[in-house]
This record gives structure tokens, C-alpha cells and sequence, in this order.
């Protein structure tokens, strides 16, 4: 058995209105909000890297957690923007916390990753203890203007969870993680190039498959989809979003939304997005799902329950 245990997270101060990219890409503010739901989002400084960004959000989610890096057995950090091929920001972030022997895992999967990082986090917590997950991204140095279709999409931002093996809010009851390579072209990001998505396709293939995986994940525990009280979704678009919804017939609110004011942060989104909402509400007292859809296509669902 694994709990989720504490949520942390940081963005970036500058904030990057529609107005601003108007200016940039010549596509119009307006357009912006109604193709996305983004008013705004978050670009990091320049020198601020993929680590400093994580190692904000992960010492909140410490704090959060009453824990020192010291209690931490494992750390899995997702990136999909990260500055160098390799080595990753997880084994940085782990110097960064002080750390000289806890093993540190990237997980280089834009959007999806922290979701797979939860999943992977649940089986292993009772091996390892305490496991620190973060998911770090800075996508405005992945973008360019000359598609200005992706370019509008994106922000900074980085999100942590702790998944113990002994205490929580919140036990993780059920994980299901799926993959489908056949359009691994739709959604990348070239070595030395900026990101190319063919947005139509990652839309319809997320607003099929995302919802399948809750549906199918719920009836394996015996659950409608109405007994959720709590969707926590990767923040790709609020479109998207509004689809999942109708799909599973909930209420749109039953989602929790902020890509509004930060945009798409790729795989720190979720967790960002977990951190602000479980802030305003410490003690759920209905099942919780989360979900991510992200370069792969990774895919896939995660049901928590209430302790």
C-alpha cells in the first residue's frame, strides 16, 4: 500500500500575457483564450535551469510533508526540457538537496511523466520509503514563433509529490499506464530543434483515449464515474479538459483547473495543479482521479482514495 503524502510546487515570476505573445506572434489575444483557455503563463529567468526550478517545489513539498531530504529513499524527476541529453536533473537535484547515495531516476516523458512517476512511485514506496517525484519544465525555451499554434501553449513551471509507504491523505488504489508509439511523430521535440505538435491529432487521440482509461479503471474498482469527487488533469487545454467531461458525463467543475494562469507545463502541470488544489482542500473526503495524456503517446490514470 502507497499514500500520497504532500504536493509542493513553484512558478516563475514573469508572467507572459496573450497581449504580449500578440505582440510576438502576430496571432491575436482573443483567439489565444478561446483555442486554449490560457489568459497567461509563466517564463523562467535566464540562467534559471530545470533543477533550480524542481529543487523550489520539492523543498515546498518537503516542508509540506514535515520531512528532510534525508528521509527521502528515492527521487523520480520528470522532464521533458531539460538543458542537456544527458545526465538528467534528477541525479542535480539530488545534489542540490544534499544528497550523496539516494538513488535519482529521470523520467524524460513531456506531459505524461509525472503521472508515470506516480505510478511507478506506488509499487516502489514500500521497497524504498519515501519517495520524492518532481516534474520540472521550462517549455518557452522549447518553443519557436514561427508556429505560433504551439508557441502560445506553453509556460515554466515545476511540481513535487511525496508517495510514502506508511501515510497519507490519500491511498493510491489503482494505476493504469498505456502507450501507443504509432504517433510518436504527432508530439516532439528534435535534438538541437523546438517542439512540433500536430495539435488536431493530439486532441483527438487524448480526448478518446484519457477518458477510456478512467472508465476502465473505475469499473475494475466498482466506481462511476460520478463517485469522483476530484479530477486532477494534466493542463494541456481547457478544450481538452471540457471533452474528457462530457465524455465521462461530470460536471466540467468537477475538474480542477488553472491552465487559465500558467498554461501548459508539460509534465509539472499535474502536479502543479494537485499542489494548488490539495492546498484548498487538505482532508478529500471522495475518490480522486488523476490523469495525463503526453508525448509517445504515454497515457494513463491513477485512482486515490481518502484515508
Amino acid at each position: 500500500m502507497s499514500y500520497l503524502l504532500a504536493f509542493g510546487h513553484h512558478v516563475p515570476d514573469l508572467v507572459v500575457t496573450n497581449d504580449a505573445l500578440q505582440a510576438r506572434t502576430g496571432r491575436d489575444a482573443t483567439t489565444m483564450e478561446k483555442s486554449s483557455g490560457i489568459h497567461e503563463r509563466r517564463y523562467a529567468p535566464e540562467g534559471t535551469t530545470v533543477a533550480d526550478l524542481g529543487l523550489t517545489a520539492a523543498r515546498a513539498c518537503l516542508e509540506n510533508a514535515a520531512l528532510r531530504p534525508a528521509d527521502i529513499g528515492l527521487i523520480l524527476f520528470s522532464s521533458g526540457s531539460s538543458e542537456r541529453a544527458f545526465p538528467g536533473p534528477a541525479s542535480v537535484l539530488a545534489a542540490k538537496l544534499g544528497l550523496t547515495a539516494t538513488p535519482a531516476i529521470d523520467i524524460p516523458v513531456a506531459s505524461a511523466g509525472s503521472l508515470i512517476a506516480l505510478a511507478f512511485a506506488a509499487d516502489l514506496a514500500p521497497r524504498y520509503g519515501n519517495i520524492l517525484i518532481v516534474a520540472s519544465e521550462i517549455m518557452s525555451r522549447r518553443i519557436s514563433d514561427a508556429d505560433p499554434d504551439t508557441a502560445i501553449l506553453f509556460g515554466d513551471g515545476a511540481g513535487a509529490c511525496i508517495v510514502s509507504p506508511d501515510q497519507g491523505f490519500a491511498t493510491i488504489a489503482d494505476v493504469s499506464l498505456s502507450t501507443d508509439g504509432n504517433f510518436a511523430d504527432a508530439l516532439q521535440l528534435p535534438l538541437g530543434g523546438a517542439i512540433e505538435m500536430k495539435g488536431l491529432a493530439v486532441i483527438l487521440q487524448a480526448s478518446r483515449k484519457i477518458p477510456r482509461s478512467i472508465e476502465d479503471l473505475l469499473t475494475k474498482n466498482n466506481l462511476k464515474p460520478a463517485d469522483v469527487g476530484t479530477y486532477l488533469m494534466h493542463q494541456a487545454n481547457l478544450n481538452l479538459i471540457r471533452k474528457v467531461a462530457a465524455a465521462l458525463t461530470v460536471p466540467e467543475q468537477s475538474f480542477f483547473c488553472n491552465i487559465a494562469r500558467y498554461g501548459n507545463t508539460s509534465s509539472a502541470s499535474l502536479l502543479i495543479a494537485a499542489s494548488e488544489w490539495h492546498a484548498a482542500n487538505p482532508k478529500p473526503s471522495k475518490p480522486i482521479i488523476l490523469a495525463a495524456f503526453g508525448a509517445g503517446f504515454n497515457w494513463g490514470s491513477i485512482l486515490a482514495l481518502p484515508t
